[in-house]
């Protein structure tokens, strides 16, 4: 049976818990929104769709997420203050995966803030067209996951430049040339480096040994996601912490699905098996353009998800917990 979250959340404005809690969460990721739907500013061309946040980011740009992260995060100081060859702070920022080409998802001016050493995972259209900017000295196409990858995920995907304790994939409905109803997930080993071990809050990646750790993982999907492509997860060792899915349905008058919303939610949690359901994409902006009049959303709320579970499945509804980020509010995915 699905329930709405009991575990504690803060915003990011609190800096002693966040930074507190990034040093005792030594083996769980901790889940920062930065916004309260998914970090963009405007969709294909402004004739065709111009949006806007009515609900202030807690992040603006790079530089100052680089700085809250400089402020908070375990480690050196003097390592989190050397400047690169342009004179600028160090990038505290390992890795930047990108879900879609639209600039909901990829927005330039905002992604040429990053130094150009960032390493980028991204889909294939996305990469095509960041590569086409020339900023960025490494450009990875997400290596996809299928049932076929069950039996090592950890060949299919820990590509270089990332270490072999995490991977990057994406999983996509079959058909789905755009990969527009698809995944991102990070996957990772989950062993616990030894308590003398200071290095690092996630431990040495020697010491996520192949005999001993465990798999975990976020799946990330804007957009939503059919569940049967999410039931090689499982069968791989993984176990999903959490999956993040919007509650609303969005459609264009009399033709697509943009968002496939709570009701399809339900089923992508049950196929994954998440431990935690994170609604993510369902920010209402201000709109304007040829499509904004064309959009359709019907709301979900969490009761609406919980009675339709519980209705469809009685006893057999999934164990998991729901929860709503928003703004600057954090979650420790234990």
């Amino acid at each position: 049976m699905s329930a709405q979250d009991e575990k504690p959340t803060f915003n990011i404005s609190d800096r002693a818990r966040l930074r507190s809690t990034l040093l005792q969460a030594t083996d769980e990721p901790v889940l920062i929104h930065l916004n309260a739907d998914t970090t963009w500013l405007s969709d294909v061309a402004s004739w065709f769709s111009t949006q806007w946040h009515l609900v202030a980011p807690s992040v603006q740009t790079i530089d100052e997420l680089n700085r809250l992260l400089a402020e908070v995060e375990p480690g050196d100081d003097d390592d989190k203050t050397k400047k690169t060859g342009e004179g600028k702070p160090a990038s505290l920022i390992d890795v930047v995966a990108i879900s879609h080409e639209f600039t909901d998802h990829c927005h330039e001016a905002t992604l040429k803030e990053l130094p150009r050493e960032t390493p980028v995972f991204a889909t294939d259209k996305a990469a095509e067209l960041i590569r086409s900017w020339r900023h960025f000295d490494s450009v990875t196409t997400t290596p996809g996951f299928s049932s076929d990858d069950t039996a090592d995920w950890q060949k299919a995907l820990s590509v270089p430049p990332l270490p072999d304790w995490v991977g990057i994939g994406r999983v996509i409905t079959a058909g789905n040339a755009l990969y527009y109803h698809s995944a991102i997930m990070i996957a990772f080993k989950t062993a616990v480096a030894p308590a003398s071990d200071n290095k690092s809050k996630i431990g040495d990646a020697n010491d996520r040994s192949h005999d001993t750790a465990s798999a975990a993982a976020v799946i990330y999907s804007p957009h939503g996601i059919k569940a049967s492509d999410l039931a090689s997860v499982k069968p791989a060792g993984i176990e999903t912490r959490a999956l993040l899915h919007g509650l609303h349905d969005v459609r264009i008058w009399m033709t697509k699905q943009l968002n496939l919303g709570a009701l399809n939610g339900l089923e992508a949690v049950r196929a994954s098996g998440a431990r935690c359901w994170i609604a993510t994409h369902d920010e209402e902006k201000k709109g304007g353009g040829f499509i904004a009049p064309l959009l359709r959303r019907t709301k979900y709320t969490v009761a609406d998800a919980v009675q339709r579970e519980t209705e469809n499945m009685g006893d057999e509804a999934p164990e998991y917990r729901f929860v709503e980020l928003g703004s600057g509010d954090a979650l420790v995915l234990a």
